[in-house]
């Protein structure tokens, strides 16, 4: 039985915890798109606790897209917005400036496919944990393929085991688990990839 997954727009702690611990990942692009999921949003620590930052589609008459199908909306400027509130979130933790030449290009670049911007996005993002990544795009076999849906869902997110860590606002809210993989990375820097390698997710 293989596990494949749906590419997530810079997923959370859970989601990277899990491709660290695969030999390949498989990501699946001919299922039916679904809303109010992580596929287009990603959850970052503000300076007034949880903030969601979503990314707009555009919507078509059809009562379903594929995963590949579905394209990115530009015509507002939310990547402007995102960056900001990114940058504004943690501009006092300590590695940010370590990262952002890296990432702050996503941010610039208008790539059409939500699909294939969130799959390059995930590897940037395990290129600077310095993980290995072996990953595939694959079509759904459903006889043999197991759905990862639990690490894609916004509104049922499954509780992961992990380690407490220092993060910028945790004065205001208290320690916010499983965010975006950004408040690991911008909080423990070089020591984010053993830090999620080590938090698991419950059987």
């Amino acid at each position: 039985m293989r596990a494949v997954i749906c590419p997530a727009y810079i997923p959370n702690v859970a989601y990277f915890s899990y491709l660290s611990k695969q030999e390949k990942s498989y990501f699946v692009s001919d299922t039916h798109y679904q809303k109010q999921t992580f596929r287009n949003r990603t959850v970052i620590y503000g300076a007034n606790g949880k903030l969601n930052l979503i990314i707009p589609i555009v919507h078509k008459k059809q009562p379903y897209q594929l995963e590949s199908e579905v394209e990115i909306s530009y015509e507002i400027n939310w990547q402007k917005e995102h960056w900001k509130s990114i940058c504004s979130a943690y501009r006092s933790s300590p590695y940010l400036e370590f990262y952002e030449a890296d990432l702050a290009p996503f941010f610039n670049e208008k790539i059409i496919s939500l699909y294939e911007f969130n799959l390059t996005l995930i590897e940037k993002i395990m290129f600077l944990l310095e993980l290995p990544f072996s990953f595939e795009s694959v079509l759904f076999d459903k006889e043999n393929d197991l759905r990862e849906d639990r690490l894609v869902l916004a509104k049922k997110i499954p509780p992961i085991i992990q380690e407490k860590y220092t993060q910028v606002f945790e004065d205001k809210a208290g320690f916010l688990s499983n965010l975006s993989v950004l408040d690991a990375l911008f909080n423990l820097g070089p020591n984010c990839a053993y830090y999620v390698k080590n938090a698991n997710l419950p059987a």
